[in-house]
């Protein structure tokens, strides 16, 4: 990603799913608690470094969870949330969901990097349904997650499929946390929320920040150096 685009109309490639994964684990710290939401979040478990120790949660009752494992080696007794797969690191456990829950509402967690269908430039997050009549509700454990980790990420595709900018400037769907998120990450850039607005960190090469923010629904600030 690069921060000096030129304001030139250059083609840009978005970042595929698994390099938007790559730059979130950048910023998880060595000794950080993490939750990973359903979907694109799971992903960061497959690229944290495997020399910086970080404990990932998942709301069904597991810590310390590693990588997806290899085909052929899943175990169907140790899954996640989203009922996917996953390996246990040496220390690792799994425990009753309620506890799961005690922990998620108690603070204990440091991150949670959750997908979203919208943000707003507040930090309001709404990920849990569209208001569409034939769309299910799943809202699960994000409204605690957002809510009770210390920092909330969201990972997410920076528009809809028609177009629609998912990064708001305030959300129409029904909210899963009140001014909860602290960064944003999508295919196209980095963004904090702050007190005086959302600040675009870093976005793809090729991609001026003039056509960031005409893809963006919510007015944005260039981060200086």
């Amino acid at each position: 990603m690069s921060s000096i685009a030129s304001g030139a109309a250059a083609s840009f490639k978005r970042l595929t799913r698994d390099q938007m994964a790559a730059r979130v684990a950048v910023d998880i710290p060595e000794g950080a608690y993490v939750n990973l939401g359903i979907g694109l979040p799971t992903l960061v478990a497959n690229h944290l470094p495997r020399d910086r120790e970080v404990f990932l949660h998942s709301e069904n009752g597991v810590l310390g969870m590693g990588p997806a494992p290899a085909a052929g080696e899943e175990d169907w007794d140790l899954i996640n949330a989203g009922k996917q797969p996953v390996t246990l690191l040496t220390g690792g456990a799994y425990f009753h969901h309620a506890d799961s829950f005690g922990m998620m509402r108690g603070g204990h967690l440091d991150f949670c990097v959750l997908g979203a269908f919208q943000v707003a430039a507040n930090g309001d997050l709404a990920n849990w349904h569209t208001g569409a009549p034939e769309a299910i509700p799943a809202v699960g454990g994000a409204m605690d997650l957002a809510i009770g980790a210390k920092k909330t990420f969201v990972m997410m595709e920076h528009q809809t499929k028609t177009g629609e900018s998912k990064v708001v400037k305030a959300c129409s769907y029904p909210l899963t946390g009140v001014g909860c998120v602290s960064r944003i990450y999508t295919d196209l850039a980095v963004i904090d929320i702050t007190p005086s607005g959302m600040v675009a960190l870093e976005w793809v090469d090729g991609l001026s920040f003039e056509q960031l923010q005409a893809m963006t629904d919510a007015p944005l600030k260039r981060f200086n150096k």
